[in-house]
């Protein structure tokens, strides 16, 4: 049958991106050419594995079985790859890693140069989402979380924590004042998140001595975007320090009720399947952004 590797990278590729214009793109090739390597492979298999249509893909029975044997393979030749590198102490291969847009931003994308310079053989693959994702179905190695850990079936490594806080841009403050006490916050335009609603639970205590849920009057899915609505003055807002640290330092957004706040740190984990070894390279990246955190954190 003389089934090649290029073939079965060619048939997920189309899988995963959706179309065959698509997967051409993203192995440099004609859409041509794409198109004549997946029906090579249909042919040597003697059955159609993908439906076509002007709109869509969609795979037959068929193809659904031999994706899972597909996605198999290549993780073998992968793996091999791996520890043929690793024979040689260099972690290599493609590591896809997935994190909230705002972790992605301010604290992955800054390290990536160093991380790229003392790891030369791994292919970085980054996405972003803000909730939680099945990392089998979006192919991803390892995903970076903030917060409590919901998921027994996952394996976490925990690679810091940072603090939240109560922040506001000087302009807004300066517009309608500065809350004194925790009671004053309802006088004022607070930004929070539209779900979870546990993110509106602020590290200031209520005359009962128990944290203060609010409801905000602007709130948004996205944390950045929260940032950006504090930074343009509209509101107060609670963020963690990973993604408001540079803001404190330059001065554009300051901490609002400072001596009511109570510590409160959210921990960071870097979390795969438990019944995936780790690998080298998922090791390196893992290891380097515990280093590059530190035992501080954000706190700066």
């Amino acid at each position: 049958m003389n089934i090649t590797l290029d073939e079965i990278q060619n048939f997920i590729a189309v899988v995963d991106t959706g179309s065959i214009t698509s997967a051409a793109q993203q192995l440099d090739q004609t859409v041509s050419a794409a198109s004549r390597t997946l029906g090579r492979l249909e042919q040597k298999l003697q059955t159609t594995l993908i439906r076509r249509t002007t709109r869509r893909i969609e795979l037959t029975d068929e193809g659904e079985a031999f994706l899972e044997r597909a996605r198999e393979i290549v993780a073998a030749v992968e793996g091999a790859e791996e520890a043929m590198a690793t024979r040689r102490a260099r972690p290599a291969g493609r590591l896809r890693v997935d994190a909230a847009t705002p972790f992605m931003l301010h604290v992955v994308a800054p390290l990536v140069a160093g991380y790229r310079e003392r790891f030369p053989d791994v292919e970085l693959e980054l996405h972003t989402s803000e909730g939680y994702i099945d990392l089998l179905e979006r192919r991803t190695d390892v995903a970076l979380r903030i917060g409590r850990l919901k998921d027994s079936t996952l394996h976490a490594k925990p690679i810091g924590t940072s603090r939240i806080r109560l922040l506001a841009s000087p302009a807004y403050l300066k517009k309608h004042g500065t809350p004194r006490n925790v009671a004053d916050l309802a006088s004022h335009t607070l930004l929070g998140f539209t779900e979870p609603d546990s993110l509106n639970d602020w590290p200031v205590l209520d005359a009962k001595r128990q944290p203060v849920h609010v409801r905000p009057a602007l709130s948004s899915s996205s944390g950045e975007t929260l940032r950006h609505l504090a930074l343009g003055g509209n509101g107060i807002v609670v963020l963690s320090d990973f993604m408001t640290w540079e803001d404190r330092q330059a001065g554009t957004l300051v901490e609002v009720l400072a001596k009511q706040t109570v510590e409160h740190r959210q921990p960071i984990n870097a979390v795969y399947y438990r019944n995936t070894a780790i690998s080298a390279r998922i090791a390196s990246f893992v290891d380097y952004l515990a280093e590059a955190i530190g035992e501080n954190g954000f706190c700066r």
